[in-house]
């Protein structure tokens, strides 16, 4: 991080000195109470109205309501934002803002020295540090030296800032959360517009309580402003030579992908219809294409996982763009509807939000750990295509590219994001609409095939010669009756068969179909053409793989680099791309699922790199193991 104090003529007499940053990484960090998703989230707002690149990483407990003050509930969200194009949510804060000793606790070993950490020295009671094993106060025993520690007295101060407006002590304390947004918007002379405005649409029919939040906002502000213990604020630039030109937002990975299918049904000019049950962390898409019947969505919250699904078949059966939401526990109950959509070879977009597992594993954090299961999940041989974001924006992209592929081939479609995408947000250009693919699809009309005696007949399993897609008959049609079911058909006829050769041959259609799928060819990074390790990605690694090749690049090492995208079928030009290399390293955020099929496909000595703490890489982490392998000679 670079810095350059502002010289005596760029200070009006009596302003604090200003230092300018590169980039900073922040992280807010209380009881899962004490707002601090609300306060991240509306710090990075005003963070991307101002034009910076940022990056984020929500990190709030399982349990809707954890016990107070305990290391389990505790909540966080980090913030990285700079002046030129960043890739992850950092490594490691450079300011700390802990409301109570658990948030302290639980965050400390992630800070560096010589980073500032605020505290709320309200909290620190006796009791309260007992609780999660501070024997004495870390504020006194000597055990934060090396940091620079703002022992701030935040409850205190805004119930003092709010007495005007009779609330209780309780009551107003929970504003305590806009008096560290105040400070911290302070700090990095961040815009303040935008959090008022919001606060009062937010408590617009508590007009007490939005002026309420709004004081302690601006309270927070004017504490940094005239307190001595902040000797200096920062300022981070816009990053707009980052940013290619155009009209931008920040936008989170569930909000990004919810957007895709919308202007994917249009794209389609068919109504969009989600049939789906609430899971973390996928229900964000459900509550907000709830929002948007206006552009013909359907929403339908079902009982459970399996009528969900039903539901979204049916939905494809009738002629919708038709799509589930759910995690990995969800993917479970719906293995045997997704086979039945195989079968009957309509279009369904499965959305897997992949969650830590087995079983209910870690509702609220992230892991790449469905692929397999997306893969091979299902009864019998029953391919389906896989496409996987790579960033919070880039599930807009791959929403409309998933329904391209279910539409053009006749298929279920699984999209593979996780709650690292889901949660995390960067800025993204909103796209024209002459920019966006064209998506329709011709739907069967009358009959398709002539039988020897002359009659016409329709067949619903007659397919395109160079899609192998059988035609799409939306029911009540005239003369376009014919059989559904999981039962095997004949081919061509649709009608029921139990002939072993149809079923293989059927079997292997089904499989060439998928096969070939057109997708681009895979892209490799290599700028000096001397590199002899490839890293090999795919999804949310994306993020983290690149920021450790550039550390590696800018220390004149050659790394290449690819991405996935499309994981079955995979890239034409996989194999001759990593024939050309010595060494592969593979990254997941499982136990190397993608690892294990890339040795079995193309029988070359991948190594697997895993992690599975339900948290993202860190780009320093990658870097060392990529290090350790370009040093193996």
């Amino acid at each position: 991080m670079t810095t350059a104090a502002k010289g005596p003529d760029d200070l009006a007499q009596g302003q604090k000195p200003v230092r300018r940053l590169d980039r900073v990484i922040i992280r807010f960090a209380g009881d899962s109470g004490d707002g601090m998703q609300l306060t991240g989230d509306r710090f990075t707002s005003e963070t991307a109205s101002f034009g910076n690149d940022l990056s984020t990483l929500p990190n709030f407990p399982a349990e809707i309501r954890a016990p107070a003050g305990t290391l389990p509930g505790v909540s966080s969200f980090q913030l990285h934002f700079a002046d030129h194009d960043i890739l992850t949510p950092g490594d490691a804060p450079n300011v700390l803002v802990a409301m109570n000793p658990a948030a302290l606790r639980a965050n400390i070993a992630d800070v560096p020295r010589g980073a500032e950490i605020i505290v709320n020295t309200d909290e620190f009671t006796k009791r309260a540090m007992q609780k999660v094993g501070y024997a004495d106060s870390p504020l006194e025993d000597g055990s934060l030296e090396g940091y620079r520690v703002h022992p701030v007295p935040l409850t205190t101060l805004t119930v003092e800032a709010l007495k005007e407006f009779e609330l209780s002590r309780k009551d107003a304390g929970r504003s305590k959360n806009m008096f560290a947004l105040g400070l911290l918007s302070w700090m990095y002379h961040r815009p303040t517009e935008g959090t008022e405005s919001f606060l009062k649409s937010k408590f617009a029919k508590k007009p007490d309580i939005a002026a309420a939040n709004i004081a302690a906002f601006r309270a927070g502000w004017n504490f940094g402003e005239t307190t001595e213990d902040f000797a200096v604020s920062y300022e981070v630039a816009p990053a707009a030579a980052a940013f290619p030109t155009g009209t931008y937002r920040n936008i989170s990975g569930n909000l990004a992908l919810s957007y895709g299918l919308v202007a994917a049904s249009r794209q389609a000019d068919l109504p969009l219809y989600l049939g789906s049950y609430p899971i973390t962390p996928a229900s964000d898409i459900l509550h907000e294409l709830s929002k948007h019947k206006n552009f013909g969505v359907r929403t339908f919250q079902a009982e459970d996982e399996i009528a969900g699904i039903g539901a979204a078949l049916g939905a494809a059966f009738g002629g919708s763009l038709a799509v589930t939401t759910t995690s990995g526990p969800g993917v479970a109950l719906k293995s045997e509807t997704i086979g039945l959509a195989v079968s009957l070879e309509l279009p369904l977009l499965v959305v897997d939000i992949q969650r830590g597992g087995p079983s209910t594993g870690l509702p609220t954090k992230t892991e790449q750990a469905d692929l397999l299961q997306a893969m091979y999940g299902r009864n019998g041989e029953a391919p389906v295509p896989i496409v996987a974001p790579k960033t919070p924006a880039d599930c807009f992209d791959a929403a409309i590219e998933a329904a391209r592929i279910a539409l053009t081939y006749r298929t279920p479609v699984f999209l593979l994001s996780d709650g690292y995408l889901a949660n995390g947000s960067e800025p993204w250009r909103i796209p024209e609409v002459d920019e966006l693919p064209d998506l329709r699809t011709q739907f069967a009309h009358g009959p398709n095939h002539t039988l020897d005696d002359g009659t016409e007949v329709f067949w619903p399993y007659k397919r395109d010669p160079q899609t192998l897609a059988r035609p799409w008959a939306v029911p009540g049609t005239p003369g376009l009756e014919h059989r559904i079911g999981g039962i095997e058909k004949q081919d061509g006829t649709g009608n029921i068969s139990y002939d072993p050769a149809n079923h293989e041959l059927m079997v292997r259609t089904r499989q060439a179909k998928v096969d070939g799928i057109r997708i681009d060819e895979l892209t490799v990074d290599d700028p000096s053409d001397q590199a002899e390790l490839l890293v090999l990605g795919w999804g949310s690694t994306y993020g983290p793989i690149t920021a450790a090749v550039r550390r590696l690049r800018a220390a004149d090492e050659h790394v290449a680099q690819a991405h996935l995208r499309h994981l079955n079928p995979l890239p034409p030009n996989l194999g001759e791309i990593l024939r050309r290399y010595e060494r592969v390293v593979i990254p997941e955020m499982n136990l190397g699922q993608l690892a294990t099929l890339i040795r079995a496909k193309y029988l070359v000595d991948a190594r697997s790199y895993t992690q599975v703490n339900g948290m993202p890489f860190k780009a320093e982490q990658l870097a060392t193991v990529l290090k350790e392998a370009l040093d193996v000679r």
